[in-house]
This record gives structure tokens, C-alpha cells and sequence, in this order.
């Protein structure tokens, strides 16, 4: 049974790189066919998708947020991480990795707050 946890800086000034690692337990990155994705939802909006890592290392991107965000992976610590550049206050949210297919199984989800 796969499980997500988010963890990371919950407050970050603007301008910088927002840095989150989602780490994996009870299943692999690599597991054939597992896609392993990051999902935010700022304050009073609705989810909103932001990329994806597949089990092979594919990387896919929102349209409106490919030139500032990077999804990687490590594969020795069963980790998928985000890094969102250049971020302003619009970018506040909770921010969730889940592996939607196959499992649709969600992290708990971690709060950053952009803010001077």
C-alpha cells in the first residue's frame, strides 16, 4: 500500500525556489506503470495540476507552469521532489503529491505561504 508524505519549508520569500520532497513508503518509484505527481490548491481556488514524474523518469508539465517548475527524482531514497522558481505570493498554497494513477493514493498535503 502506497504512502505520501509531503515535507519542506512552509514559508518562502519571493523570488526564491520553492524546494518540497514527497517521500514513498510501501511501494516504489520505479513500480512499472506508477505515475507519482504534484498538485497544489491556493486559498479559496480549486486543485490544480502541476506535473508529473513517470516511473520511468518521464517528466510532464502544466502548460502554464512548465518554465518554472522541475520534478525529479531519487531513486536510492524513494523520493520525488518540486522545485517552483521565481515564486510571488499567487503561488501560496497547500501543495499535495499523489501517485493519482494507479493507486490514487494522496500525501497529506503541506502548506507554503509565499511572503516577504
Amino acid at each position: 500500500q502506497v504512502q505520501l508524505q509531503e515535507s519542506g519549508p512552509g514559508l518562502v520569500k519571493p523570488s526564491q525556489t520553492l524546494s518540497l520532497t514527497c517521500s514513498v513508503s510501501g511501494g516504489s518509484i520505479t513500480t512499472t506503470y506508477y505515475a507519482w505527481s504534484w498538485i497544489r490548491q491556493p486559498p479559496g481556488k480549486g486543485l490544480e495540476w502541476m506535473g508529473v514524474i513517470g516511473y520511468d523518469g518521464s517528466t510532464y508539465y502544466s502548460p502554464s507552469l512548465k518554465s518554472r517548475t522541475s520534478i525529479s527524482r531519487d531513486t536510492s531514497k524513494n523520493q520525488v521532489s518540486l522545485q517552483l522558481s521565481a515564486v510571488t505570493p499567487e503561488d501560496t498554497a497547500v501543495y499535495y503529491c499523489a501517485a493519482l494513477i494507479p493507486s490514487g493514493s494522496w500525501g497529506q498535503g503541506t502548506q507554503v505561504t509565499v511572503s516577504s
